[in-house]
């Protein structure tokens, strides 16, 4: 075994996919989702970014974006750790102002040892943010990527999808959905990349739906727009490969239990409640039992989502499979005084901090002879 490889390979007892007593030795890698929260640089770029300026309603100078910087790399160092040493192999991102910003997150000292390679397209938003994938070069090769956007159109408060494929906008702060001339609601696109995962093909696709600016239910329906869209690309890469294993994630501004994501994507509480083609969320189940990625009103709920195809959740481990998820959030991410105790840490005027909202992760584990 190549020293490189080692840490990814460790014993669990196979209790856990139901035979006991018995050792088995497993390569694991960790699947990560975080929203970096506004990660702008402080240069005048030619986007709605002046908020995010030296001179900006923020005072965001480069020391404090430095600073931000050590913040998030620390944090995605250290996701999953508990039951895989190594730092997340892949890393899906959202509020990213472009791709000089992930050039510098990557080159921190925390991630920079892990050599991480970018995947990235700028979007429409009018805020300037897109979402990203990063990756682990020594375990994952890209073969395509390509950036989806989903159309969506204002007309007298009724939306008009107009093409299968492109993807819904509204912006994750209050005012910051514009409509243009033709009514188009500008957002994030969806992010589509396959490539092989230690030789296997894995399809990931990375997502920042419209939030929920101007109320859950005016807004619900760009959600399901993006829900939708996101189950027409799965169907799409079935049709070429109908064992295809799929992870979709991202900041879907809504929970687990809402019509974008049970109705939209076809997501499934119970992995016996999945058919052929179709989507385990195991953060439904986390949800129920009251966790949360994020808190708005004193109410918690988890935003932050990664589910998995049917062909991840099947019990034969020579190949890799979904193994257990779960909500990063040690208690130096998290408010510990204030009105917003026990919220997660994020930015101020005064202190850069972390993000506003927890990431999430799972492992991807497989059999080693």
């Amino acid at each position: 075994m190549k020293i490189r490889d080692f840490f990814v390979v460790f014993f669990v007892a196979f209790s856990i996919i139901g035979v006991k007593a018995q050792q088995k030795k497993f390569a694991v890698h960790t699947v990560a989702f975080y929203n970096l929260e506004n990660l702008f640089d402080t240069i005048n770029n030619p986007n709605n970014d002046e908020e995010w300026l030296p001179s900006g309603a923020q005072n965001w100078t480069s020391a404090k974006y430095h600073q931000k910087l050590h913040n998030l790399a620390r944090v995605l160092s250290e996701i999953g750790t508990g039951e895989n040493p190594n730092s997340p192999t892949f890393i899906g991102g959202s509020e990213i102002e472009n791709r000089g910003v992930l050039e510098d997150l990557i080159k921190e000292p925390a991630l920079a040892v892990h050599d991480y390679g970018i995947v990235h397209y700028d979007s429409p938003d009018k805020r300037g943010i897109d979402v990203a994938l990063l990756y682990q070069k020594k375990f994952f090769k890209p073969t395509s990527s390509v950036n989806i956007p989903l159309l969506i159109y204002r007309n007298d408060s009724k939306i008009k999808e107009k093409n299968s494929n492109e993807t819904a906008e509204d912006k994750a702060d209050k005012d910051l959905i514009e409509v243009a001339v033709d009514n188009r609601v500008y957002t994030r696109d969806v992010l589509l990349v396959t490539g092989l995962l230690d030789g296997e093909e894995v399809n990931i696709i990375v997502n920042h739906w419209p939030s929920r600016s101007g109320g859950e239910k005016k807004s619900s329906p760009f959600r399901e727009a993006a829900g939708r869209l996101d189950r027409k690309i799965m169907d799409s890469i079935y049709k070429i490969n109908p064992n295809a294993k799929i992870l979709n994630m991202g900041d879907l501004n809504d929970g687990t239990y809402n019509k974008s994501v049970k109705e939209g994507v076809g997501a499934k509480l119970k992995k016996e409640e999945v058919k052929q083609f179709g989507v385990y969320n195991p953060f439904e189940e986390m949800a129920v039992k009251g966790n949360a990625s994020l808190f708005y009103r004193d109410a918690g709920d988890i935003f932050d989502q990664i589910m998995v195809s049917e062909t991840l959740i099947q019990k034969d481990y020579s190949s890799f499979r979904y193994w257990k998820a779960g909500i990063y959030n040690k208690p130096f991410m998290i408010q510990t005084t204030g009105q917003y105790k026990g919220y997660p840490l994020r930015h101020s005027i005064s202190e850069p901090g972390f993000s506003d909202h927890f990431p999430v992760y799972l492992y991807l584990i497989k059999e080693v002879k």
